[in-house]
């Protein structure tokens, strides 16, 4: 399973977009060569259209400006041409200023955007970036769906940072078996996906899946709802009810938030675990159940166990196997690939999303989600129903809060320099992302060249600081 996940996890880190400059004077590739280096994207350039048409056979491209006017005919055609057969390819057109008409037949051959000559570079460079982010977000779009569906039955589990890669290599494992599983987890990080999971990948995915919340049942009907009771067994008990456990038999049981169990019923819940049986309130037969126990919580079952609140016994015999999920603030590298699915799943037609601004980006990547992945679901879909146009902006996102008091607090300290900022800002991001220079560079928008130039110049610095001491 890890091996299937690997290709991704590569695409999504090293993965900059390739923009190919065409014009057959050379003036486009050198006056916005550089800036689309320093803007993340690997620059290719063509002096003709049938230059250009070379490199698509040997290159990948992702966007193609070109200036049409040169010659305007063959221009034309490489448009039609590209678009036909490259129908993900963003094309831009450059025209000389006055001629309208020009960008106007180049849209309607499939161009998504046009440019004037003279143009401001510091223009062009916003524009570069907002089509290089479109990119990437197709990119993380087309990236998930195959290889999440390859990886597992139950799709919805997202992330390719080493924390999930290796909870879906504990998943892979533990669904060959029957043995009961314990998952750890804060509220909102996906425990009962990753117990579908276990339940889809394995034997028993054809049968029954049953979750049952321990905390949101009344302390005298949770007896009732595990073991089930017979007619008459107490007040209000008009007719039989069948417990959960036998309503998943042959299938998983799932008992999210066991630490909210009361005392009173951990011995026979221990019993119905060990011996396989459970008996009814208010009968004396006992009824064989085949379940696979898999349970949940977000709580300190060690501490619960030293504080006599929860049976030591029962607590190992839950945790034969335990899968412990981070937090979202501990996997920041896999919040790209959940905010592209959570676009996905709430878009409507009204509002289709073709790209996420950079600064939506920042404040998505800066803040802490105490309330994890499913905080960011709500977060999203708020965006997308209170937002306007094609673009997914900072201000849309009125759901989340200030950045956290962590790593990337920084960003909106005003007493600080934008250079300090900026520092800051980057040395976080390499910390969250472990190290990882190339995942670091995609998080930030920048190009791995550049960053590792700020990264030389601070080492500089130091060095400059230390000696001056």
């Amino acid at each position: 399973m890890t091996a299937a996940i690997a290709p991704v996890l590569s695409e999504s880190t090293d993965f900059r977009p390739t923009i190919l400059l065409v014009d057959d004077k050379s003036r486009i590739p050198a006056l916005c060569g550089d800036t689309a280096s320093e803007a993340g994207l690997h620059v290719l350039t063509a002096l003709t259209p049938g230059d250009a048409l070379d490199v698509f056979q040997r290159e990948s491209v992702d966007i193609v400006v070109a200036d049409i006017t040169v010659p305007f005919v063959r221009g034309m055609e490489l448009i039609q041409y590209v678009h036909a057969t490259f129908p993900r390819v963003r094309i831009v057109v450059v025209t000389q200023y006055g001629t309208i008409e020009t960008a106007v037949a180049a849209l309607n051959f499939g161009a998504v955007d046009f440019i004037t000559r003279p143009f401001d570079l510091k223009e062009f460079r916003q524009k570069l970036i907002s089509w290089a982010e479109a990119v990437k977000l197709e990119r993380i779009r087309r990236s998930l769906a195959p290889h999440h569906h390859a990886a597992m039955p139950f799709s919805d589990l997202i992330g390719q940072s080493s924390n999930m890669l290796g909870i879906r290599d504990s998943i892979d494992k533990t669904s060959r078996h029957d043995c009961p599983v314990l998952i750890l987890g804060e509220t909102g990080t996906g425990k009962e996906l990753v117990a579908r999971s276990i339940h889809y990948s394995g034997r028993r995915a054809k049968n029954a899946f049953v979750p049952v919340d321990c905390a949101s049942l009344a302390p005298t009907l949770i007896e009732s709802e595990l073991f089930g009771h017979e007619r008459g067994a107490f007040t209000g008990a008009f007719q039989q009810k069948t417990g959960m456990f036998e309503a998943a038999h042959g299938g998983t049981l799932f008992l999210d938030e066991i630490g909210e169990l009361p005392i009173s019923l951990q011995a026979k819940l221990l019993r119905t675990v060990q011996e396989k049986v459970v008996r009814r309130v208010g009968s004396t037969r006992f009824r064989a159940v085949d379940v696979r126990i898999v349970a949940a919580t977000n709580r300190d079952l060690d501490g619960a166990v030293r504080d006599g609140t929860f049976r030591e016994d029962l607590y190992y015999r839950l945790n034969v196997v335990q899968i412990k999920l981070p937090p979202l603030r501990e996997r920041r590298r896999d919040i790209p690939l959940l905010v592209a699915a959570f676009i996905d799943k709430h878009k409507s037609d009204s509002r289709p999303i073709e790209r996420v601004e950079q600064s939506a980006w920042t404040r998505l990547l800066a803040y802490s989600w105490p309330g994890n992945v499913r905080e960011l679901e709500n977060a999203i879909e708020s965006a997308l129903a209170l937002g306007s146009g094609p673009v997914l902006r900072a201000q849309d996102l009125i759901a989340i809060g200030q950045p956290h008091e962590g790593a990337l607090e920084e960003m909106t300290n005003r007493d600080q320099s934008l250079d300090t900022l900026v520092k800051k800002t980057i040395l976080a991001v390499i910390k969250d992302t472990q190290g990882d220079k190339l995942a670091a560079a995609h998080i930030l928008g920048i190009g791995k060249t550049t960053l590792y130039r700020k990264l030389k110049d601070y080492a500089s610095l130091d060095i400059l600081a230390t000696a001056g001491r």
